[in-house]
């Protein structure tokens, strides 16, 4: 059993306040909580909450909902995470953030069941990008959060939590999760207004839900992709690296 961290924050850069945006009837950050609570691997689900007053709210929602939370940095991301940690003495932490509302409980499931399986200190579907976007998983554990938590020194490194660790891979048990199918033209998170516009088209139909149907819905469909296609992504330049040491093909 693993430990789910959701790192959240009201004020992004691009479209403030979407953790708690209202779409289809509820917050995004519910459907984020909904989905973790499907899978079968996961122990806790905590909510990582800046300390600032302006994140009070997210503390209140946490209480509402009855979720664990713990608040820490709002800029140094990675000692949130790492204190979190130390809070609920998670051994197994599964990073999760909270504009990703589609996250699939089945694939959750799958990358957890491989990172016991070959023991890793770190897996993660981002080392080659064969997912949507917004389906990233990144399992870990937390003497590998530890070490990045002394040693990390990049501004980068300490706001995305696990850069330092695709950074020093040779130091790592690393493992690497990709898609049978390549979909990594798909977007599916939640970072600009299209993105918001791209949701409420999707969740318009009420019988998708996993993965597949999603992405079986979207190819019969393809012009809903199209709503929020144009929008480029910021990757990280260490997640460009594809050093791993073990591989597995997730097939749904």
């Amino acid at each position: 059993m693993v430990d789910a961290i959701i790192q959240a924050r009201i004020n992004s850069t691009r479209l403030p306040g979407k953790v708690l945006k209202v779409i289809a009837g509820k917050p995004l950050l519910f459907y984020v909580i909904e989905r973790l609570k499907k899978a079968k691997n996961i122990k806790n689900i905590i909510l990582a909450i800046p300390d600032t007053k302006k994140n009070d709210i997210l503390e209140k929602f946490a209480k509402k909902n009855d979720i664990k939370y713990f608040r820490g940095s709002e800029d140094d991301v990675l000692s949130r995470f790492y204190f979190a940690t130390k809070q609920f003495n998670s051994k197994n932490i599964l990073r999760v953030c909270a504009d990703r509302p589609l996250l699939d409980p089945i694939l959750i499931d799958f990358v957890i069941d491989k990172y016991f399986e070959c023991n890793a200190d770190y897996i993660s579907t981002r080392i080659k990008h064969t997912f949507p976007e917004g389906l990233t998983i990144e399992v870990f554990k937390s003497s590998v959060l530890k070490e990045a938590f002394k040693k990390a020194k990049e501004p980068s490194q300490r706001e995305h939590v696990t850069p330092y660790i695709y950074a020093n891979a040779q130091k790592f048990s690393i493992a690497s999760v990709e898609n049978e199918e390549d979909l990594s033209s798909m977007r599916w998170t939640i970072d600009e207004k299209r993105d918001v516009d791209f949701l409420k088209v999707l969740l318009k139909n009420k019988s998708i839900f996993s993965f597949k149907e999603i992405t079986e819905f979207l190819k019969k469909t393809p012009k809903i992709t199209k709503i929020n296609s144009k929008i480029k992504q910021v990757i990280l330049k260490e997640q460009e690296k594809k050093d791993f040491n073990y591989r597995f093909v997730f097939k749904h």
